[in-house]
């Protein structure tokens, strides 16, 4: 096995144990209902987190683009509900904001 494969390995392992311990000692004990809502907000927060900023550098020439397709995003989003639809829905609307000005 040449140095490489023991690399690729040796970081398989050192990912996969922190993912897996949570999951293994969480498994018997009964999560808070106030540490569960807690966390069942992770996700919403970190996609925000991560998309966000993107949005806003994404037109530099153009920002009030981004803000039309964000803002039709939340609106759909809020009212409809899903991520598919929003998402494809505020590109179209950056886009067509784009090409109107």
């Amino acid at each position: 096995m040449n140095n490489i494969m023991i690399l690729i390995i040796g970081m398989m392992i050192v990912t996969y144990i922190p993912r897996l311990l949570p999951f293994i000692i969480m498994s018997d004990n009964e999560i808070k209902p106030n540490l569960k809502k807690f966390l069942e907000y992770i996700p919403y927060t970190a996609l925000g987190a991560l998309i966000i900023p993107g949005v806003f550098s994404a037109t530099p020439e153009l920002p009030q683009a981004s803000l039309v397709g964000i803002g039709f995003c939340v609106i759909y989003a809020w009212y409809k509900g899903g991520i598919i639809i929003p998402v494809i829905g505020s590109i179209i609307v950056t886009f067509i904001t784009l090409l109107l000005n």
